[in-house]
């Protein structure tokens, strides 16, 4: 069982059912069990998904003196993951609003509330007892970096949407990470070639670009590796929203257990793929031992 320290977002996640993109307008639209509210945030996904796979998580983030603020001390403690180390500083909780249609595709409005400009204090006996350290890219986490680098921590991060090299506010989270994951969304050209430029600056020993239904690209530079894997395919996909975090979560349990880069990208494709299946960003996550029948059945799930 590892022990991983993951700092991030905490935010009230709210979904809602459309009937396709772009939205007309009409004044109401009545879709029963077709909205609802759930605890979410990057920080929170990846706790819940490594916690089902059995990890031990130390969480650290902020939330409000409100009511959404005790859905998410009350979801933590349902789940067995301790929140010491999440500390009710802000004037409110961070909350998003999530549309998504029949295929997947989704549209994401997120409010930040004040959560950019308010620091979160660390325990440097939490760093010392981890054997991962993820700093979510949010700008509380940036005092983590030092603390973990200090104490020679092997250190993870996803910078999601990145359409540069040299991106001003992700550059301290790559300057750090020995495990780098993000999106192809905003990537302009060839996708290795980004993913080498991104290496050639700094000093990740494995980079994972996500790129949706078209599956993952996979960066070793000591190994000279480029390798896609295209995705898994389910039956039943509800959301892709929280895809990238199941992919990020999944691959960082994999990688400790010693499997090699590519054998953890590829249970991690499997794993992101069963969660779509549900409409929360936060829900639909399975256990290892679930995951590794699902892994192992002929032709895997369809």
């Amino acid at each position: 069982m590892a022990r991983i320290l993951v700092s991030g977002l905490l935010n009230l996640e709210t979904t809602a059912k459309v009937r396709g993109f772009p939205i007309p307008y009409y004044p109401v639209d009545f879709d029963f069990f077709g909205v609802s509210s759930s605890a979410s945030g990057v920080a929170f996904n990846m706790a819940k998904a490594l916690n089902a796979l059995g990890d031990s998580v130390t969480l650290v983030s902020m939330i409000g003196q409100d009511p959404a603020g005790d859905l998410f001390l009350s979801e933590l403690d349902h789940l067995g993951i301790s929140a010491a180390q999440v500390h009710r500083k802000l004037s409110a909780t961070p909350s998003s609003v999530v549309l998504y249609d029949d295929s997947g595709r989704r549209q994401i409005y997120c409010d930040l509330k004040d959560v950019q400009e308010t620091a979160c204090t660390f325990s440097p006996g939490n760093v010392e007892e981890a054997d991962l350290v993820v700093p979510c890219n949010i700008n509380f986490s940036r005092p983590l970096i030092d603390l973990a680098r200090a104490r020679g921590k092997l250190i993870a991060t996803d910078v999601h949407v990145l359409a540069s090299p040299d991106d001003d506010y992700n550059r301290q989270f790559m300057e750090c990470a020995d495990i780098l994951f993000l999106s192809d969304e905003c990537v302009n050209g060839d996708r290795g070639d980004f993913l080498r430029a991104l290496a050639a600056r700094y000093p990740c020993r494995i980079l994972v670009m996500g790129m949706g239904s078209q599956g993952a690209l996979l960066h070793v530079p000591a190994e000279d590796l480029m390798q896609h894997l295209p995705a898994r395919t389910v039956s039943g996909v509800i959301n892709t929203v929280g895809a990238g975090d199941a992919l990020f979560s999944a691959f960082l349990h994999y990688h400790l257990k010693g499997l090699p880069p590519l054998e953890s990208l590829d249970r991690a494709q499997l794993f992101a793929a069963l969660k779509i299946r549900q409409a929360g960003a936060a829900a639909g996550f399975v256990t290892e031992e679930e995951l590794e029948q699902a892994f192992s059945a002929p032709g895997n799930p369809g």
